[in-house]
């Protein structure tokens, strides 16, 4: 079986664009939904349905600034040499999932390869920490051995 070689630089470039799209497709959304909000009549007949807009929006605006906080965060991510030891930043490689620890985005595909984004705060990076190539752990009655610190 042939050694899938990840390049932790590019995958965190990923997610910084991953971050940065959503953040502003979300921008278009608010600036399309607060153009639409305008050309509604400012008649009592159409109130429930500006109420119903704004209310839109306000939820728009907290995606956005937790997007903004992500992408904060990521930048607290230091591209780091190599460590020994799971830490933040670490891409680690278990016998059952890829997880990039740096910031809570989720599950994404990077180069046909699913990887799974998650904060140091999570209870899988929590678990992790501080582990290093070859050890074992269990979380959520699931075992998982680390293959590889990148």
């Amino acid at each position: 079986m042939e050694k899938i070689v990840f390049e932790k630089s590019n995958i965190r470039n990923y997610v910084k664009n991953v971050i940065a799209e959503k953040i502003e497709k979300l921008k278009n959304f608010i600036e399309f939904t607060l153009e639409a909000s305008r050309d509604i009549k400012k008649t009592p007949k159409y109130d429930s349905m500006r109420e119903e807009m704004q209310e839109e929006i306000y939820q728009m605006q907290k995606q956005l600034g937790a997007l903004n906080d992500l992408r904060r965060n990521l930048l607290k991510v230091l591209p780091a040499a190599t460590p020994e030891r799971i830490q933040l930043g670490s891409l680690v490689i278990t016998n059952k999932a890829r997880f990039y620890i740096s910031v809570s985005l989720g599950e994404f595909f990077f180069e046909g390869d699913r990887f799974y984004a998650i904060s140091p705060e999570s209870p899988m990076a929590k678990k992790m920490m501080g582990m290093k190539s070859g050890e074992e752990f269990t979380l959520n009655k699931i075992h998982q051995k680390i293959v590889e610190v990148i």
